[in-house]
């Protein structure tokens, strides 16, 4: 990761922090944002928490221009702009990694907890999305969400436990972290994603049969691969 990725990414963060202060009730919903938090093989970066009695949101925020493909269980989505193709990481895995630490961090229910990728640019989407990975209307999907999860003195101790716990909003936090992901990324053992043992699989069908990957072990609930 570059530093002019890692600045990019910066930017989107704060653009997307200013959205939550401007639509969002902070009666009700707490917003914490760069949330780095340590976990059992590294530290996850998360762009934005948001804790309140519906729920959890965790949210990825992606400032990007062109054109967006991409499918909810691809690997990488592509990003198309001035002719040229760039790959990146499947936003969904990348903020699936960060509900699951978050879950085991505050030890509750993962599924009380929501993930939301948010798209800023000027991007268009070229291919279906899910539900939650949106360019706009981002507080709909807040809202949708009505049942009650947690009491408001949960909801308290959730917004101390992250705050106590998470670590400083400094260089040196950020450059950890991405010698963290540098080193998940590298392993042939263990799956980047959701921290299970990778297993040496070879393709039985489509374009690369008879080739050799590294696939997660809980396949099909986790579906990270990697060429070997």
């Amino acid at each position: 990761m570059s530093l002019i990725s890692v600045i990019k990414g910066w930017f989107g963060e704060a653009q997307a922090s200013l959205a939550h202060k401007l639509f969002l009730d902070s009666a009700i919903y707490i917003s914490l944002n760069n949330v780095t938090i340590p976990t059992f093989n590294g530290t996850t970066q998360i762009d934005h928490v948001i804790v309140s009695r519906y729920g959890i949101f965790v949210v990825e925020a992606k400032n990007m221009k062109g054109w967006i493909f991409g499918d909810e269980h691809g690997r990488q989505w592509t990003q198309v702009l001035f002719g040229k193709k760039y790959k990146f990481q499947n936003p969904l895995h990348q903020n699936y990694r960060h509900t699951k630490s978050l879950s085991d961090f505050l030890s509750i229910d993962h599924n009380k907890i929501f993930s939301l990728v948010m798209f800023w640019g000027e991007c268009e989407f070229k291919t279906p999305m899910p539900s939650n990975v949106l360019l706009k209307g981002y507080l709909s999907f807040f809202k949708s969400k009505k049942q009650v999860q947690f009491s408001e003195a949960e909801v308290q101790q959730h917004v101390i436990a992250i705050r106590a716990g998470m670590l400083p909003q400094t260089w040196g936090t950020r450059s950890q972290h991405v010698e963290d992901l540098k080193e998940r990324f590298s392993s042939k053992t263990q799956c980047p994603k959701c921290g299970s043992a990778l297993v040496l699989r070879t393709a039985k069908k489509g374009h690369n049969v008879g080739a050799q990957f590294y696939g997660c072990s809980k396949f099909p609930a986790c579906r990270y691969m990697a060429h070997n």
